[in-house]
C-alpha cells in the first residue's frame, strides 16, 4: 500500500488491556485548569518507569462542564484497577488540590465507582462538608484561596494501551514536523490520548535486553545509526524514526486516530521526506489488541 508516495508496511501494532478513567478539572481560567491539568499529567509518559499513562484529552468550554467555568479534560491509565485509583488520588492530591481556583469532576459516570475527592476531603481536618447534589455527592474543602470542590467518585472502564506506528524520513527535522502535523489532528479524536512528550517518542523500545536489570531496550532495528551494526528494518534513506503511541478506551476510537494521524503524515507525503509508515509489534506475544495499519488505511 502507497499513499502520496508514503509505502505503508504490511505490519500490526500490538496493544494490551488496560484500566482507565477520565477528570475534569475547572479553573477560574483555561490558562489555570491548563497548568492544573498539565502537572497532574505530568511524569506519565509510560507505565513501565511511571506508574501509569496519562494525558490531555482536550479543553472543555464552560458550557460543557458541571460549574460552568473553563474545564480540561484528562484521562489516566493504567495495567490495574488498584493502581490506577492510586496515580489518580495521588495526582489529584499533589496537582490539583494545590493548584489556585480549581475543583474536580467525574468525567466518567459508569464503571466502576473510585475514589476523587472521596479521601481528598480528610485534608480539611474535620472542615469538610458534603453536599448531594442530582444525586452526585461533592466535597467541599476548605483551603486558603476559598474551598477546594471535588466530586466524591469518578468512573474507572476497561481500556487499551499500546496502538501505535512509526514515521520514518530522511532527516529529523521531516519526521518531526510530520509527527506534529499527525497530533494536531489525532488530539481532535476523543478518548484517547497520546501520552509520550508532545504525543511523540523517538526512544522505541524492544522487549528485553543485554543487561539482565532491563526489561526492555532501544529498537535497535530502527536506529539508523545502526545500520551496519545491527539487523536493520531500515533503506539507506531514512535517517530518522519516530514513534506515536495511543491509548484509548475502546478499539475503534485508537483506529480512529491512527487513521487520522496517518493520513496526515501521507498528506505530507514522500515530497517532504516521508518514506515509510510502519508500527511496533512483537509477534503477537504482548497484547491482544492488533492494529493492522494497511486495513486501518483501507
Amino acid at each position: 500500500m502507497i499513499i502520496n508516495g508514503v509505502t505503508i508496511d504490511a505490519t500490526f501494532a500490538e496493544a494490551f488491556p488496560m484500566k482507565a478513567t477520565r477528570a475534569i478539572i475547572t479553573a477560574q481560567n483555561e490558562k489555570w485548569a491548563l497548568i492544573a491539568a498539565q502537572a497532574m499529567t505530568g511524569f506519565a509518559t509510560s507505565v513501565i518507569a511511571c506508574g501509569c499513562e496519562a494525558g490531555i484529552e482536550r479543553t472543555l468550554s464552560p458550557e460543557e462542564t458541571p460549574d460552568g467555568r473553563p474545564g480540561v479534560a484528562v484521562m489516566i491509565f493504567a495495567m490495574g484497577g488498584k493502581g490506577l485509583a492510586k496515580q489518580l488520588e495521588t495526582r489529584a492530591g499533589q496537582c490539583v488540590l494545590t493548584s489556585p481556583t480549581s475543583a474536580l469532576f467525574a468525567g466518567i459516570d459508569g464503571g466502576t465507582r473510585i475514589p476523587l475527592g472521596k479521601n481528598l476531603r480528610y485534608f480539611g481536618d474535620g472542615f469538610q462538608i458534603a453536599k448531594v447534589i442530582g444525586g452526585k455527592r461533592y466535597w467541599r474543602v476548605p483551603v486558603m484561596d476559598g474551598e477546594f470542590l471535588a466530586e466524591a467518585t469518578t468512573g474507572q472502564v476497561e481500556a487499551i494501551g499500546g496502538g501505535n506506528f512509526l514515521v520514518l524520513a530522511q532527516s529529523q527535522p521531516q519526521a518531526l514536523a510530520a509527527c506534529e502535523a499527525a497530533i494536531e489532528e489525532m488530539r481532535k479524536i476523543p478518548n484517547v490520548i497520546m501520552p509520550f512528550p508532545g504525543g511523540v517518542v523517538r526512544s522505541g523500545s524492544k522487549v528485553g535486553s543485554k543487561y539482565k536489570s532491563l526489561g526492555a531496550s532501544s529498537n535497535d532495528a530502527f536506529c539508523p545509526t545502526l545500520k551496519g551494526m545491527t539487523k536493520t528494518d531500515l533503506s539507506p534513506d531514512i535517517e530518522s524514526v519516530m514513534e506515536i503511541v495511543i491509548d484509548g478506551l475502546t478499539k475503534a476510537d485508537i483506529d480512529h486516530a491512527m487513521r487520522v494521524g496517518i493520513q496526515a503524515v501521507c498528506d505530507l507525503g514522500a515530497a517532504n521526506g516521508i518514506q515509510r509508515i510502519s508500527a511496533g509489534n512483537y509477534g503477537g506475544k504482548l497484547g491482544p489488541f492488533h492494529f493492522h495499519l494497511q486495513e486501518i488505511m483501507a
